[in-house]
């Protein structure tokens, strides 16, 4: 763990790298060490369908959910939530000066009694 998702408006992606966006993210996540990189997942939605504030079509938004296994302290996981936010606005930086655009970051736990896992991604490391 932890899953990153992107819920984006469409309307960004003449204006940002989505992929640059996710590999930023996810190189960001793999220098937190409560984060066992074999375990990162990043991926970005994109919304067709959305209205914000007084509907104007410009404005756009980001919201990213980091989902993780329970068992980290409330200091560790707000200490990780503002190193993905800081991330993600540097990189959004030439959007957000110069368009409407609203960014928000959640974390929530997984309970691991709830969420059977299994995968093969550690075999396959370095082999690429």
């Amino acid at each position: 763990m932890p899953h990153i998702t992107l819920d984006y408006s469409a309307n960004l992606e003449e204006r940002l790298d989505m992929q640059a966006l996710c590999n930023h993210l996810r190189a960001e996540a793999a220098l937190i060490d409560v984060f066992p990189m074999p375990g990162l997942r990043v991926r970005a939605i994109r919304c067709e369908h959305f209205s914000i504030a007084d509907g104007d079509p410009k404005h756009g938004f980001i919201d990213i959910s980091v989902r993780l296994r329970a068992g980290r302290s409330d200091a560790v996981k707000q200490e990780a939530a503002q190193r993905l936010f800081q991330a993600a606005k540097a990189f959004l930086t030439p959007v957000l000066s110069t368009s409407s655009l609203a960014l928000s970051l959640e974390m929530r736990d997984i309970d691991p009694n709830l969420s059977p896992k299994t995968g093969t991604i550690r075999d396959h490391l370095g082999t690429v």
